[in-house]
Order: C-alpha cells, then structure tokens, then sequence
C-alpha cells in the first residue's frame, strides 16, 4: 500500500532540508496532546507525518512516554510504524498525494489504538512546491474530509481551528 511516490518523498525530503519554517506546525498544538496524554495515561506516542519532530520536543508531560516518530520524507524516521496508543497527525492529511489520501487515512486507522488527534489545513498554503503546485495538494472543507475520518473512526470532538479543523478520534467498535 504505497502512501507516497518516490518523486514526491524526494521533493518533500528536500523541503524540509531547506526550509526551516516547513513542518512545524504541530507546535501550537503540542499544550493540548500534552493535556490528552496526561488526562489518559497515554503511555505511547506516534507522530505520524512528524516533520522537524518538534512536536515531541514541546510535549509536557507527567510520565514516561515511549515516542516514535514517522515521516516517509525523513529517513531516518521513514520505516513503517507500528500501532500505538496515540497516533497525532498534524497538518499532514493536506500535503498527501490526493491519489494516496486513502492509503494514508487507512494507515492511521491501523496504527491509531485508542485515540487519534488529526487536524486538517482546508485552504492554500503559503509555500509552493518546486514543480510549481500549492503545498497543500488536497483544498477541501472539512465536510469533504468527516466521511473519510468516519468511515474508519468514531469522533470524539470537531473543533474549528485558524485555516481548517481538529478532529479528536478513537478507532471504530
């Protein structure tokens, strides 16, 4: 089940060599996972699509986490996961190869155990890719993406976030 083209990888493998601002979004995002890690003794992490890995570096926590990092464009974090207890996905599902998106969102659900915290930019970005493409490849609201997250999850919580959408998600009964 391929997530990612090789041509693809290799561009965003470079973006974020070359670009420091490029992946750090789940920053502002790292006081709430924090907060759901604390409030239910999540004891294992993963960071699916984790870019620079800052949002490991920003967690404040209680108790030991075991943290595992995923980006296909890193490589040193490229190897397939596996499931864990939390799986965040941030600022990610926008930048899929729209032909993949399925893949990928059936990837979370094999990797997410207990609880999954996914949010979505809905409109352009700033950067442009260097084929000339926006860097966000998938522009849709967020009622274009509900039925693909609920198809595969229950919803825990919706919340409206600056340019798109939190979902706080547990894996389907």
């Amino acid at each position: 089940m391929s997530k990612i083209t090789e041509e693809y990888r290799k561009m965003q493998q470079d973006l974020h060599k070359n670009r420091p601002d490029y992946g750090i979004a789940s920053v502002s995002f790292a006081p709430q996972v924090s907060n759901i890690i604390n409030d239910n003794n999540i004891r294992e992490l993963l960071d699916y699509g984790a870019g620079k890995g800052r949002l490991a570096q920003n967690l404040k926590v209680n108790h030991q986490v075991n943290i595992q990092l995923y980006d296909p464009a890193i490589p040193e974090w490229s190897e397939e996961p596996d499931p864990k207890e939390m799986v965040c996905c941030i600022d990610v599902l926008e930048h899929i190869e729209p032909e993949l998106l399925d893949n990928v969102l059936d990837d979370l659900k094999r990797v997410t155990k207990r609880v999954g915290f996914f949010t979505v930019h809905t409109g352009p970005a700033v950067k442009i890719l260097p084929d000339g493409r926006n860097a966000h490849l998938i522009q849709e609201p967020s009622g274009w993406w509900l039925p693909k997250f609920l198809e595969r999850f229950e919803l825990i919580s919706f919340s409206k976030v600056t340019n798109g959408f939190l979902v706080i998600v547990e894996p389907l009964k």
